[in-house]
């Protein structure tokens, strides 16, 4: 019988890269909750350059559907992929890329939850890969679509939890140097 892990031994023992997925100008307009949405994306970008490296940003067609909305940009260290397939695991620079740096954990945000996100989800687990969708930094315009690919990609073994969560299980403590700063993008 196999030992049950826990998110946070995954965290832990393997090398995680943070996903921002398509969170771009004439994407994110229609979409329901997408101010908490892009507060949590925040967030996540500005812990995650504090306490992570890796940090990939996709952006579908963006010669049509605009680029990442600025206040998404992280500041530093972050590699940029423009696409048209729906899932970035047709990617072949990006599985290379997370090949060489052996990133096992994908930390997942962003939009369409039902489109580009649960493509990527789906072929990402397929692929071996630990998945850990940020349920309250994803979203879709309409909210069945939200919750049903929510649904099918817990039902496929992706671990959903929220952004604070994830931010606290990367702290992993209060006696890191960090965690006033971490505290303060918590708080804000």
């Amino acid at each position: 019988m196999k030992d049950q892990e826990t998110s946070s031994d995954k965290l832990t023992s393997k090398v995680n890269a943070l996903l921002i997925i398509d969170v771009q100008e004439k994407i994110i307009r229609p979409i329901f909750n997408k101010d908490s949405i892009i507060k949590n994306i925040k967030k996540l970008i500005d812990a995650y350059q504090i306490l992570e490296e890796n940090i990939f940003i996709s952006e579908q067609n963006p010669l049509k559907l605009g680029v990442t909305i600025s206040e998404l940009l992280p500041t530093s260290g972050f590699r940029k992929i423009e696409k048209m397939e729906f899932s970035l695991a047709y990617i072949q620079e990006f599985l290379k890329e997370l090949k060489n740096k052996k990133i096992t954990n994908l930390i997942v945000c962003g939009i369409e939850t039902h489109i580009c996100i649960q493509q990527t989800v789906l072929d990402c687990l397929q692929k071996g890969f630990e998945v850990i969708l940020i349920s309250d930094a994803i979203g879709s315009r309409n909210r069945v679509d939200h919750e049903i690919a929510l649904q099918r990609m817990t039902q496929s073994g992706v671990i959903l939890t929220t952004t604070e969560s994830i931010i606290f299980e990367l702290c992993k403590t209060a006696d890191r140097k960090e965690f006033k700063e971490i505290r303060n993008i918590i708080m804000s």
